[in-house]
Parts: C-alpha cells; sequence; structure tokens
C-alpha cells in the first residue's frame, strides 16, 4: 500500500470514527460540545496535546 492510500485509509478510519457520536446519539453529542465550548484554553491544548500523543501512541504499536 502506497503512502497516499495509507494517509486516505487513515482519515476515511478517522471520519468513520468521529461520525459514530452524532449518528447514535444527537442530543448527548450536542450537549458534549457545549460543555468543551466551555472549557478553557489551557485545558482544551492539554486534551489535544493528550489525543496526540495516544495517536502516536497506537501508530507506534501498530507498527512493532
Amino acid at each position: 500500500m502506497g503512502a497516499w492510500e495509507l494517509l486516505l485509509t487513515a482519515l476515511g478510519l478517522m471520519l468513520v470514527f468521529e461520525g459514530i457520536s452524532p449518528f447514535l446519539a444527537p442530543g448527548r453529542f450536542r450537549e458534549m460540545l457545549r460543555q468543551v465550548a466551555g472549557l478553557d484554553d489551557r485545558t482544551l491544548r492539554i486534551a489535544g496535546f493528550c489525543a496526540m500523543l495516544g495517536g502516536l501512541l497506537l501508530l507506534y504499536l501498530g507498527k512493532h
């Protein structure tokens, strides 16, 4: 599999996973977005950083 195919596969999977919550529970998803919108910048940055680290860890574990 080429690099572009792998990238498109990863993006496709990301969109599938991102779409599960609003599809299955739109009301709860909307409430979660309201709560996230109320968080301060520092908390959002920390959450984003942790998500990136988790993603990198999964990628690393998937390669080895």
